[in-house]
This record gives structure tokens, C-alpha cells and sequence, in this order.
């Protein structure tokens, strides 16, 4: 076929065959991931990423290459017979054969990249991209995701959103995290993007809006004490998640503070808002408006006007919605309710969480001490059991390794304490943040830290002995081991925080 002379160099040429090449391994990757049905987030990878930007290249070498080359003829025969433009003329069998390719291609190409444009958004947007790419930096947040109570959400419906101006934010921003990834220069663990989060009002209200207030919620809490019998602890408590009657929608509990007729703001003096000094209180039916300082923690004035005014949302409590790092005696408690780990195995629970009080490096190093500990306590303290029980002891170390593996990662040196879950107040301040009975106003009133604000205990105890409330009472508080009166004065994360 006779094309330009323009086009007969190494440069277009090579081009070209880098292009055909790329475009035939895109088809060839296509068909294979669709018709056999295997793959990987690897596959897409290639298939929409890596090799069009090589097909691009090589299309871009054949013009270049036509440059050089028009350049050099011109050069070496002195004259105008080289023009500096194309002549068309389709009575030239040269031209009319190029005018053919480059119109036939230009026309598959387009299509080509509106399919792949397509395609590519949509992979990377998918979670598999999200979540598996790169494995050992995004591992920890993919697998407490598939832990979640949004495991069938994706990834960019939270962390993105719609409209394409925060679509274009996340991509600008993923630039930075493939090259931390590349030059393995990212931190561990890598902190949460608190400061960069969509507001909660145009991600989390997609799903759920303040208009659609829920009741109150009854939730048992399963423990298990650290003696020999495992003495299971059971808690009942009504969350007061709305009023007591649902005519009253918002007007009172818990998430009255997204009332739509109330602000309430805040100022934090750390990066990751886990220290509030200061909070505002306004009824914006009213106009009426308190604040409220920390009388342990005053800022002064240059600090006030230094500092965010930030208004509370969703993300202020429910701060660990998607990737929640249990800690180590809650996810034991739940395989022990389970009975994953069997209960009437003597001492069980405090030697798993005897486990748990080190840091190992890895994974296997963890898995490994794990195996040992169990194994060794049973050999010193239970010899009877080790053959007896052998199953059971086998099926407990397999649970503790495996409630180890969802929570821990000491690689990119995640765990619960690295990111802690403000929802509640036992292991972290949580609620303590701002309801702590310091938090007072000038007009003298306080943001209580009254237990009864937020639920009611309706039962709590041991099987044998349960303390039952009646209809109009809740029940005080009783600590499941013996502290005396401690825990009035304390909170809670005082000494659960330091456990481990």
C-alpha cells in the first residue's frame, strides 16, 4: 500500500506497532476477564489505565516521527518540493490511503475512548479499585469495611459523593497517594483526611436524613468477665436515639444534636477533634445562643479567633461509620456469644487478652505468639485439657488469630487506639468530649454528663443474678467488677483506654 513518504521512519512505525499491540492486549485482556470470567482489580488496572496510556503514546509517536522526517527532506533536498503542509489530493494514491487510515481510525478511536472513558470512571470508582490495589496501604480500611454495617456501599458514595467538582477533588488528591504509594513515602498509619471529608449533610444524608427520625433503640451488650467460668455480664440499655415520643421527632435524645432547628458548633484544639474546649449552642427558631467553655481548658481570645468554628455533624460522633477497629475485648466478647470460642473453656478470656497486651511486627510473628500463649497456659495450668479439648483450644486460638487479623495491622501500625471511635464513651472520650460536666456557660447552666441523657439501663448482671428496672425507673449503673465508687469520678476511657 502506498502511503507518504513521511510516514516511511523507525519513529512512526515503531509507533504504530506499539499502538496495534496495545490495542490488540486491551481485547485480548477484555475477552478474557468477560468470557472466562477471571481476573483481578490488576486486570482492570491494565485493561482501562495503563495500557491506553500506551497505545497513546505510541499514536503520538507517528506524527512525531512525520515531523522529523518531513524536516529532514526538506533539509537534504534544499527546495520547495518538500511543502510544509499536506497537499490533499485524493487523486494521489498516497493521500487518498492515509486520508482512509487516519479517518477510519479516528473514527474507532473515539469510540474506543468514550468506551473506555466509560469504563474506566466506573472502575475507578468500584471498591474492588479502592480497596485491593493497593493492598498492604489500604488493607486495613478494606477489610474493617467488609466487617461494616455499609459493606454494600461503595467506596466514592461516602468518601466522594455526587457532582464532578468533588470527583475531580478525589482524583487530584489520588494523585499525591499513588506517588506516596510508588516512593513509599505514605505515614503509618496514615491519618484520617478529617479536614477533607465532604460535609455530612451531602454524603450521610443521602441515605439518612434528620426529616426521618428513628425510635428508641433497645441494645444488649454481651460481656464476658476475665475469670475462670468466663462469667458472662449482660447490659441492657434503651439508646435514646429520638424522644420518647415520636410525635416530638428531634425535640430531645441523642440525635437532637441535628435537630434542623438547632446549631451547635464547636471549636477543637487538636488536629483530630478529640479536644473541645469550646461549644455554641444556637435555636434558630429563637435566635437564642449559649456558650459553653471548658473550665479546665480555657483558650484565650487570639486562640478563639486562630481556630475553626466548625458545626457539628454526623461525622462527629459516627466518626468510624465504615472502618471500625474493634478493640480487642469487644471482638473477643463476640466470638465468645458466639461460641466460636467456646465459654466453658476455663480462663479463656483473660488468656486472650493476655495476648493482646504486646505489639508484635507482623502478622505471622502475631499468629504465632497467639498459638504459643494458648498453648502454654493449658500445658502449665490444664495439662488434662490439652488432649481432652484439643478441638476447642484449637478452635479458640483460630478465633482469637482471626479477631486479630480484622483489627490489628501492624505493618501500617493500625489498630483501634490509632483510630479511635467516638461513638460512646468507654474506651475513648467520646461523648466525654463535650458532655463532662466542665463545659459551662456564662448564665451558669453546664452540659451534663449524666448517664440518663443518652439511655436508660432497663437490666444489667449475671444469668444468675439480673437486676431488672421497672417501667417508670431506669437502674443506676453497677460496674461489672468491683471499684467502689471509681467510676462516678472517672470516665470511663481513664482506665479502659489504657488497657492495652
Amino acid at each position: 500500500m502506498k502511503l507518504p513518504q513521511s510516514l516511511r521512519n523507525w519513529i512512526s512505525i515503531i509507533g504504530a506497532v506499539i499502538a496495534i499491540l496495545n490495542l490488540f492486549l486491551i481485547f485480548l485482556l477484555f475477552i478474557i476477564s468477560m468470557i472466562f470470567d477471571v481476573g483481578s482489580s490488576y486486570v482492570g488496572l491494565f485493561i482501562y489505565i495503563i495500557l491506553p496510556m500506551f497505545m497513546v503514546v505510541g499514536l503520538i509517536l507517528i506524527p512525531v516521527g512525520m515531523y522529523y522526517t518531513k524536516r529532514k527532506l526538506k533539509r537534504e533536498h534544499k527546495s520547495t518540493e518538500v511543502k510544509d503542509w499536506p497537499v490533499i489530493d485524493f487523486n494521489n494514491p498516497a493521500t487518498r490511503n492515509v486520508t482512509i487510515i487516519f479517518s477510519t481510525g479516528t473514527f474507532l478511536l473515539l469510540i474506543l475512548t468514550a468506551v473506555g472513558s466509560y469504563e474506566a470512571f466506573h472502575y475507578t470508582e468500584s471498591v474492588e479499585f479502592c480497596g485491593t490495589l493497593c493492598h498492604q496501604v489500604m488493607e486495613p480500611e478494606y477489610v474493617a469495611y467488609q466487617e461494616s454495617s455499609h459493606e454494600r456501599v461503595s467506596c466514592v458514595e461516602c468518601h466522594v459523593g455526587s457532582g464532578a467538582d468533588w470527583y475531580v477533588k478525589s482524583k487530584l488528591s489520588g494523585l499525591y497517594q499513588v506517588y506516596a504509594v510508588l516512593t513509599n513515602s505514605y505515614p503509618t498509619p496514615i491519618p484520617t483526611p478529617v479536614h477533607s471529608l465532604r460535609p455530612a449533610q451531602e454524603t450521610c444524608e443521602e441515605c439518612h436524613w434528620p426529616e426521618k427520625f428513628y425510635d428508641r433503640k433497645l441494645e444488649i451488650k454481651r460481656s464476658y468477665l476475665a475469670d475462670e467460668e468466663n462469667t458472662e455480664w449482660d447490659i441492657h440499655m434503651l439508646l435514646k436515639t429520638s424522644s420518647e415520643h415520636s410525635a416530638d421527632g428531634l425535640s430531645e435524645g441523642i440525635h437532637w444534636h441535628i435537630n434542623p432547628d438547632v446549631r451547635i458548633e464547636y471549636i477543637a484544639a487538636d488536629d483530630k477533634r478529640a479536644d473541645i474546649p469550646w461549644v455554641r449552642y444556637t435555636n434558630l427558631k429563637t435566635g437564642e445562643s449559649t456558650v459553653y467553655m471548658d473550665q479546665d481548658k480555657k483558650l484565650s481570645q487570639n486562640q478563639l479567633d486562630s481556630l475553626e468554628v466548625r458545626v457539628m455533624d454526623c461525622l462527629d460522633c459516627h466518626n468510624r461509620p465504615s472502618h471500625n477497629y474493634k478493640v480487642p475485648q469487644n471482638f473477643i466478647d463476640e466470638y465468645l456469644a458466639s461460641d466460636e470460642i467456646p465459654k466453658d473453656l476455663p480462663d479463656i478470656k483473660s488468656v486472650a487478652m493476655g495476648v493482646f497486651v504486646e505489639d508484635y511486627p507482623t502478622k505471622d510473628s502475631a499468629f504465632s505468639a497467639i498459638e504459643a500463649q494458648v498453648n502454654e497456659y493449658y500445658d502449665i495450668m490444664y495439662p488434662e485439657l490439652l488432649e481432652s479439648r484439643k478441638k476447642d483450644i484449637e478452635s479458640a486460638i483460630a478465633s482469637i488469630q482471626e479477631g486479630y487479623s480484622q483489627n490489628i495491622f501492624p505493618v501500617m501500625k493500625v489498630k483501634w487506639s490509632a483510630y479511635p471511635n467516638h461513638l460512646g464513651h468507654l474506651e475513648t472520650e467520646g461523648c466525654y468530649r463535650c458532655h463532662n460536666d466542665r463545659h459551662t456557660s456564662d448564665q451558669g447552666r453546664v452540659i451534663s454528663r449524666d448517664c440518663n441523657l443518652c439511655h436508660d439501663i432497663t437490666a444489667q448482671g449475671t444469668l444468675a443474678n439480673m437486676e431488672i428496672s421497672n417501667i417508670t425507673a431506669p437502674l443506676e449503673f453497677q460496674h461489672p467488677v468491683d471499684i467502689n465508687e471509681v467510676w462516678r469520678d472517672q470516665h470511663c476511657s481513664d482506665c479502659h483506654f489504657q488497657l492495652y
